[in-house]
């Protein structure tokens, strides 16, 4: 095989590299140290379907991070592990408390409704962030009949609203649900913000709190394409291969989803991306507070900004930089930083919000 450097390509630069915003961090790159893990992963022939080395090795950095029992099962995307791992926890009459502002909810199409057959039963909350006693609005009817059976409590961590649960509040959830025969699954797309913004261990809220299934996200965190569903009671699931099979989930080039997780969590990329993007947002927010008129919403405790301004100045400043309403009647707004956002970008968006606000 040709050497990569060497290497040439019909396809064209059809983007400026050098223009970011502040819509998601999926609209980030890949981190170098993950293209290059692509590359070291390229050459000759591996077995498919997660027979390959890397799959294999995988599961000890896994391991390091979620115990000793925990197994990885990469997937293509995070409505994909979020499905898998939802269906692999629930009977066919199943339904999964969560909060009414969850990804599983708002963001994901019907998804685990119409491809994972379960029942969404939400619960409205200020912070994004389920409790015991929130849960019990919905906890209960298990031998009604007529009534999708609650089996599973689904959390977010860092929440859709940038909120971070504590270890001691995951710990008391998983308490809660499991006292009344339910499983708890966390949806860890941003799971890396989170640790970084607490500063401990992921262990500490996900196995070690009495989580069951874990939806590890990647992609948002520097990676090219790909989650992975991690198993951490396996007690809690059955039949996760033929579930992630099953609901078209399974890559058969898997060695290229578990090199770059591999070159996530084998080291501290994981961290550093995270730590990095958490501070773009703390920037961010110190900025905007500085703007007369507008007003942060949520507390700032991961890599995402919420908002409030006039809807006039929010479309005229979306012109320069791309950024999403969150709810466009009420001029909320969300500004999200990525690992590869910069000081200089963070400036430069607040002194245009600045000069938008003065010209009302």
């Amino acid at each position: 095989m040709a050497d990569p450097a060497t290497v040439k390509t019909d396809a064209r630069l059809r983007h400026d590299p050098d223009l970011r915003g502040f819509a998601s961090d999926n609209y980030a790159g890949v981190h170098p140290e993950v293209l290059a893990a692509l590359a070291l992963a390229n050459g000759g022939h591996q077995v498919a379907y997660g027979e390959d080395d890397y799959t294999a090795g995988l599961q000890s950095v896994v391991r390091r991070h979620f115990g000793p029992e925990a197994e990885a099962f990469p997937v293509f995307n995070g409505t994909g592990a979020n499905v898998v791992a939802l269906q692999a926890l629930t009977d066919r009459w199943g339904a999964v408390i969560c909060a009414d502002s969850a990804h599983i909810n708002v963001d994901e199409c019907g998804a685990p409704e119409r491809v994972g057959g379960l029942k969404l039963l939400t619960v409205p909350t200020e912070d994004g962030k389920l409790t015991p006693e929130l849960i019990d609005r919905e906890a209960h009817g298990w031998d009604d009949e007529h009534r999708a059976m609650p089996q599973v409590v689904s959390i977010t961590q860092n929440t859709e609203l940038g909120t971070v649960y504590t270890p001691d509040e995951i710990r008391a959830v998983c308490e809660h649900a499991h006292e009344r025969g339910m499983k708890v699954h966390l949806d860890g797309a941003r799971i890396a913000n989170a640790a970084a913004s607490l500063d401990v261990p992921m262990r500490s809220f996900t196995n070690v709190a009495g989580v069951d299934v874990l939806s590890y996200g990647g992609t948002k965190n520097g990676m090219l394409f790909g989650e992975a569903v991690v198993v951490l009671d396996h007690d809690a699931v059955r039949a996760m291969k033929h579930i992630r099979k099953l609901s078209m989930q399974l890559p058969s080039k898997m060695r290229f989803v578990s090199v770059q997780l591999e070159a996530l969590l084998a080291g501290d990329l994981w961290l550093r991306n995270a730590r990095h993007a958490n501070a773009m947002a703390r920037r961010l927010e110190t900025g905007a507070r500085r703007v007369e008129g507008v007003e942060v919403l949520h507390p700032v405790q991961a890599n995402a900004v919420f908002a409030r301004l006039p809807h006039d100045v929010a479309e005229r400043l979306q012109k320069q930089y791309r950024f999403y309403f969150w709810d466009e009647p009420a001029g909320v707004v969300r500004w999200m930083c990525s690992f590869d956002t910069t000081e200089s970008d963070v400036d430069g968006f607040t002194t245009a919000l600045a000069e938008e606000m003065d010209r009302r």
